[in-house]
């Protein structure tokens, strides 16, 4: 069942929303060569918790850490390991919630570790490229396949493909709402989007063939052809005005 939040809800979505990005923001300023992806995870963990908040992934369906950390051709869902270690020339993917007043934020970034290839480089613009083409004409009555025709069509356009196997979500008071958001599909299909809506849209992108496989622990999803894949993320509000990005 969609959800129609109300001003006063979407004001309290801001909030959450508003810590969502103030973590990525602090990874994005602590992220280096030599941490390991734990190291981040904990970064996460204590800020969130001084907010006065609660990490929305720890413990989601089993899920053992507050952020997704992917490097590279992890597309998503890297659980954070003291083992895993951040290296000159990778891009890592940072996926997190936040729960705040009983109100869910959710937003990933892919960062850039040093020097890295001319095709990660420009895989990792054109991903957060198509979040904004995704959203560019998103108002009150809008098909939501234009959405994902949009996203797509960037993608390809660039020489990358769409993962079909993942897809965004609406979002309020629970991280995984109605409808589902793809970030493929045709113009003029699906249902229409209403002001009020929230909505995660998430491109995630591949460098070869849209296909993935998931890993024996049940989270990690890799492309198959194990070239890279980015990932960007907000969470947006259909308003009066068109959309708001609660989470930038």
């Amino acid at each position: 069942m969609i959800t129609i939040k109300s001003d006063a809800e979407i004001a309290k979505m801001r909030e959450s929303g508003k810590l969502t990005r103030d973590v990525l923001d602090l990874i994005g300023r602590e992220i280096r060569v030599g941490m390991s992806t734990k190291d981040l995870d904990k970064i996460a963990y204590d800020f969130i918790k001084s907010c006065g908040a609660e990490p929305s992934f720890l413990g989601y369906a089993g899920y053992p850490a507050s952020i997704c950390a992917s490097i590279d051709d992890t597309v998503v869902h890297g659980i954070p390991s003291d083992d895993i270690i951040v290296k000159e020339g990778q891009i890592v993917s940072i996926d997190v919630g936040v729960i705040y007043n009983g109100w869910q934020g959710d937003a990933a970034r892919t960062f850039i570790i040093g020097k890295v290839s001319e095709e990660k480089e420009k895989l990792v613009k054109v991903t957060k490229e198509c979040f904004f083409k995704g959203i560019e004409n998103l108002k009150d009555g809008t098909p939501l396949g234009d959405v994902g025709y949009a996203i797509q069509t960037h993608a390809e356009n660039n020489g990358f493909s769409v993962v079909r196997a993942l897809v965004g979500h609406g979002i309020g008071r629970e991280m995984h709402e109605d409808p589902s958001v793809p970030n493929y599909g045709k113009k003029g299909t699906g249902i229409r989007l209403k002001k009020g809506m929230v909505i995660a849209v998430e491109p995630m992108i591949n460098a070869g063939t849209y296909q993935v496989e998931f890993l024996r622990d049940g989270w990690t999803c890799k492309t198959k052809d194990r070239r890279p894949s980015a990932h960007y993320e907000n969470t947006v509000a259909i308003t009066d005005e068109g959309v708001e990005i609660l989470t930038l």
